[in-house]
């Protein structure tokens, strides 16, 4: 039962990824800087099959054209829903991952400073575990992946301010073992 239901989930998240396929500018409200990631709907890596465990075509985690070389998830305020803007980059990232299945990935989650230490601790696994979850789907395998949260104690960008908490609330997806 839970091996349908993770192939379900799959064969959903690769329906609404076929769809989402347009490029977009950014719309009110969003900063230029978060959303100008450097990669279009199209570019750098492939999966195929339900599962991304199919070929992988694309270019070098060490390149910084490729899309790989885009490493970090940014998330909502108080939410650990995965954007739909993100979705490629993942696949791109577990198709790249599941081709190699000597390259490790460390996955650091990270909260902006409101709220209590121990809430955003569990604030960054659980977002962790949501990139953890996707990748897994794709066909990268549960070894290759490690977790830690930071919560709040390692923010990207000093300060208080909206932008400030947009930039320090993500994960970070660190190659390991190349």
């Amino acid at each position: 039962m839970r091996y349908s239901m993770h192939s379900l989930i799959g064969l959903l998240l690769v329906a609404v990824l076929a769809g989402c396929s347009s490029k977009g500018g950014t719309t009110d409200g969003e900063m230029a800087a978060v959303d100008d990631r450097g990669m279009g709907a199209g570019e750098g890596a492939y999966a195929t099959g339900a599962a991304g465990a199919g070929t992988f075509q694309g270019m070098s985690i060490d390149d910084p054209n490729s899309p790989l070389s885009r490493r970090v998830i940014y998330f909502e305020y108080d939410s650990s829903d995965i954007l739909a803007e993100d979705q490629d980059l993942l696949v791109s990232h577990a198709a790249y991952l599941a081709a190699n299945p000597g390259q490790g990935v460390s996955l650091e989650g990270h909260a902006d400073e409101r709220g209590s230490r121990e809430y955003n601790i569990g604030l960054g696994d659980r977002r962790v575990q949501a990139v953890r979850r996707v990748l897994e789907l794709q066909g990268v395998s549960a070894q290759q992946i490690t977790t830690v949260s930071y919560g709040e104690e390692k923010p990207a960008v000093e300060g208080h301010s909206d932008t400030a908490w947009r930039m320090n609330r993500r994960v970070e997806i660190v190659y390991t073992g190349y």
